[in-house]
């Protein structure tokens, strides 16, 4: 029997906090709807944003209706939340480009199909606002909030403090656009819980706010009355170096495979630290509590080999790309380590070796074939021939990570992966990638 689902998120210290503790009995009645947003300020979603993407799936997988709210309206103005520094304002054009990116990313993690009773679905905010004019929205929606109440919220107040960046009022304002998407959702669509990271609570408990506030000014309907919505945060998953992962962060690492390949996703987690490896199994994997546990009594006992981490970069790199794109990324990772490069594929050569140096030959030039010492003399892995003579039968040059002791040995066409590359080596880590065209 499958737990419930906020039994699941307390017990892998997904659940950080609640608007109202009767969110518990409100899940256990049956399925509820719930939302998160996300704003298009890329193309692409990064993994910072995994973490509410699984969330929702969990949900899902509960038997709840997930909405994913693509932020076409609030995306124009900028969240605050986690900033220093005013967002940069997007055109109408970059913020359909980015939404188109976004929601073809989405439709990886939840099940769309409209058999499923339960099915997803993907809302763009910018429909809530389309036929509304600045005046009606601040009496719609501005006069349910204090300005006092609103520099109060944590994403507010650290940048009110900041005397050199401040804050817009278009920023500002965007706590209050979140807001009417959650009143939105719940009028239309029935939705009754909003999730989303620790940095949104303040917006989360706008909304609730919001909704609480236009309900008890209706008919019937007593101030007194049991919230009728609620909102719930996940952790903040952050760098080692505490920083948030973000689209803008150096470093960043991307949902899409045109943007961070496979091999670099599958390598990112793969270098977990040990301090977090664990927390993410439980936060980002579906593998029962038990598998995690026992994932972590080996890292104990052997944190060399590594089993956490290899476990959540296989779990992570098939969710998001698929089974033979791990595959990919697993060969890619061994020929690191001196396996056959030979059973890579030019795409995975190219990621291994995108940071290594290359060069671009003639695929005439093999002819008869091209003396190694020339190569590597060329490739400017040796100084000159004569090094590179001299270090051959020492054993501290490898083609294609296979060592070779024959000076006199000859490069062919046979030599090549993918009939237009091939790998050079001088000892462990001097690396040069050779193209032929």
């Amino acid at each position: 029997m499958r737990t419930p689902i906020y039994s699941e998120l307390q017990s892998r210290g997904i659940l950080y906090q609640v608007t109202d503790e009767s969110l518990k009995g409100h899940l256990d009645k049956g399925p509820v709807t719930l939302y998160c947003g996300f704003d298009p300020t890329s193309d692409s979603l990064h993994v910072g944003s995994l973490f509410p993407l699984l969330t929702l799936r969990r949900f899902q997988m509960a038997g709840h209706r997930p909405i994913i709210v693509l932020g076409g309206a609030t995306g124009m103005v900028g969240d605050p939340s986690g900033k220093s520094q005013e967002r940069n304002l997007q055109t109408p054009e970059q913020v359909a480009r980015n939404l188109a990116g976004i929601r073809k990313v989405a439709e990886t993690f939840l099940d769309f199909s409209p058999a499923a009773p339960n099915a997803a679905m993907i809302v763009d905010n910018s429909d809530f606002y389309r036929e509304m004019n600045v005046l009606t929205f601040l009496r719609e929606v501005g006069k349910h909030f204090t300005v006092n109440h609103m520099t109060q919220k944590d994403s507010v107040r650290s940048r009110m403090e900041d005397r050199d960046h401040g804050i817009s009022y278009t920023e500002f304002s965007y706590m209050l656009l979140q807001a009417y998407d959650f009143f939105c959702l719940h009028e239309r669509l029935g939705c009754t819980l909003q999730i989303g990271a620790s940095d949104q609570w303040g917006n989360i408990t706008a909304g609730t706010e919001l909704i609480r506030k236009k309900l008890a000014h209706g008919e019937g309907t007593s101030p007194d009355a049991p919230l009728p919505a609620f909102g719930l945060t996940h952790p903040l998953i952050t760098r080692p170096d505490g920083v948030k992962f973000g689209k803008t962060e150096k470093g960043a690492v991307w949902l899409s495979p045109e943007k961070t390949s496979p091999y670099q996703f599958y390598q990112f987690f793969i270098q977990s630290p040990d301090s977090v490896v664990i927390t993410w199994l439980n936060y980002l994997t579906f593998l029962p509590s038990e598998k995690i546990e026992e994932l972590k009594q080996h890292m104990e006992r052997e944190p060399e080999r590594k089993a956490a981490q290899t476990a959540l970069a296989q779990e992570l790199t098939r969710l998001v790309h698929g089974e033979e794109a791990l595959q990919r990324a697993e060969a890619a990772t061994r020929a690191l380590f001196g396996a056959e490069l030979k059973e890579l594929d030019l795409v995975t050569l190219g990621e291994l070796f995108a940071d290594a140096p290359s060069t671009e030959l003639s695929k005439d030039r093999l002819g008869s074939g091209l003396p190694l010492v020339d190569l590597l003399a060329e490739s400017g892995l040796f100084q000159s021939k004569g090094a590179a003579r001299k270090e051959i039968p020492a054993g501290g040059v490898y083609l294609n990570n296979e060592r070779i002791t024959d000076v006199a040995l000859s490069v062919q066409e046979s030599h090549l992966i993918g009939g237009s590359a091939l790998v050079l080596r001088k000892g462990k880590k001097n690396y040069h990638l050779v193209k032929f065209i």
